[in-house]
């Protein structure tokens, strides 16, 4: 038996039980492998407590990624454009990763390259706010491309 206030040694389980009884404590079976089985006495609310607090702290130092998307269409106009690239910036700022896709619909299939084209411009405007992670690809009827956010870097 190990613990705090208590002298480490075997003892058999009743006189540990009633140890832990007098020091208003519980009994927990730390290591039931091992041979003698490991018991320690604690508070075991307070214990569980703690390992719940360690958890969410550790949770909290994750990072979490979103993927915000921004959709266009093969012939979107400039106003529609600039507008879409200002929230395409914010979502940068921000720290999320940006998804943006042109959308084919019916026979606009054969602007193939205009969707392209409106792509790689956006990588280009968007260059100082993040990276391109997949270069613009042709899935099905969307064509697609992945940004993820510069590293944010304190300037002194």
């Amino acid at each position: 038996m190990v613990g705090d206030n208590v002298e480490v040694g075997i003892y058999p389980l009743q006189k540990a039980l009633q140890m832990a009884e007098e020091m208003g404590l519980d009994l927990a079976e730390i290591s039931p492998k091992a041979d003698p089985p490991v018991c320690k006495i604690l508070d075991y609310k307070k214990f569980l407590y703690d390992q719940k607090k360690k958890e969410k702290a550790i949770k909290s130092k994750t990072q979490k990624v979103t993927v915000k998307e921004i959709r266009f269409g093969p012939n979107t106009d400039d106003h529609d454009y600039e507008f879409k690239k200002k929230h395409a910036i914010n979502f940068l700022k921000e720290g999320n990763k940006l998804k943006a896709y042109v959308f084919f619909k019916g026979r606009s299939i054969i602007f193939k390259e205009q969707g392209q084209i409106l792509l790689l411009r956006l990588a280009q405007d968007l260059e100082e706010y993040g990276k391109v992670e997949q270069l613009p690809k042709l899935e099905g009827k969307k064509m697609i491309m992945l940004m993820a956010p510069k590293s944010q870097k304190k300037k002194k």
